[in-house]
């Protein structure tokens, strides 16, 4: 009788005595579930796989029941991993490009300045035109009115 029970035989739900709850609670379910999570993000942690901040936030969602089983719960941390690398990758991109316009910016300003100081006799018209172009102004303020 010993081996044919260890086949798996007369463990129908008629030999079954007790409730499901009462045969394997649910509670110890929960617990077996949230210590294998538990410690699956301990280790990550102190491996570095995962920061503390990433820690504190997955250890929340296992405590808020966000996953049913270790799969999961792996799958999540690398999908998030991968979306923080991403972000990275594209601000870097970003303040390069950001970097490198200022750059030409500068370089373009300071041509345009050689280009004006290489000029003879630029300075004196150049003071005189922004007062020339003032007086024009006021008279066509007097028109207006």
């Amino acid at each position: 009788m010993k081996e044919v029970k260890r086949k798996g035989r007369h463990s129908g739900y008629g030999k079954c005595k007790g409730t499901r709850e009462a045969r394997l609670p649910t509670k110890i379910l929960w617990m077996r579930r949230t210590r294998v999570l538990r410690r699956l993000l301990r280790k990550y942690r102190e491996s570095k796989k995962i920061d503390k901040h990433m820690y504190h936030a997955m250890y929340m969602k296992v405590k808020g029941n966000v996953f049913k089983n270790k799969r999961v719960l792996m799958e999540t941390i690398n999908k998030s991993k991968a979306e923080k690398a991403r972000e990275k990758t594209l601000s870097d991109q970003f303040e390069a490009k950001r970097v490198k316009n200022k750059a030409s910016r500068e370089r373009k300003f300071a041509r345009s300045e050689e280009r004006l100081a290489r000029v003879p006799g630029r300075d004196k018209p150049a003071a005189a035109a922004p007062a020339a172009a003032a007086q024009p102004a006021e008279v066509s303020k007097k028109s207006k009115k």
